[in-house]
């Protein structure tokens, strides 16, 4: 092999791996959580015909398979009884009505197949922090649960979602809807 072919060779071997570090970082946990803000801010400027990362086809794409069963329950029981559900507002935004100006995706840690990942942005003239717990589930990152803080209090997503309903299918009692 001549210089002029190593060198070559050195400088592909030298660009895959950049190409490969490129990849690796733009699929780190942070990644998922631009993606479901992606999401979040087209369906905003959509005034709701796009659907929110918590709900079909987003979800199982977005969510760890436990938050999203959540997810599916709570729509379950709002198409069956017509009520709102647990959660009642938009755990991306950490509210019912604002937006997304400023968005600034963080990972505040990472340990094997778990990280933290932080959200800031300004909605309605407000700061927002929204903090997403994520875990690797089959090769990708994917979001765990969300924190929302409102007046100061801080609550998870995946709590809100995992308390009892009044009525549905899933709960063996059949809602008067």
């Amino acid at each position: 092999m001549s210089k002029v072919e190593r060198g070559l060779a050195v400088l592909a071997a030298l660009s895959l791996f950049g190409w490969a570090y490129a990849w690796a970082a733009a699929d780190g946990p942070d990644a998922t959580v631009r993606r479901a803000y992606a999401v979040t801010m087209r369906e905003l400027a959509s005034q709701g015909k796009v659907e929110p990362p918590w709900r079909p086809p987003n979800r199982d794409k977005l969510m760890s398979k436990r938050l999203a069963r959540l997810f599916a329950r709570d729509d379950q029981f709002m198409k069956e009884s017509g009520d709102e559900g647990n959660l009642g507002s938009d755990p991306f935004i950490s509210g019912q009505d604002g937006g997304v100006e400023d968005l600034n995706v963080t990972v505040g840690s990472q340990e094997g197949d778990k990280a933290t990942v932080f959200a800031d942005f300004r909605s309605l003239s407000e700061q927002v922090r929204v903090e997403f717990a994520m875990v690797r589930e089959n090769e990708r990152w994917v979001i765990d649960d969300i924190t929302n803080t409102v007046d100061q209090h801080s609550f998870k997503v995946g709590d809100l979602l995992s308390q009892p309903y009044a009525c549905g299918s899933f709960m063996k009692k059949p809602c008067k809807h």
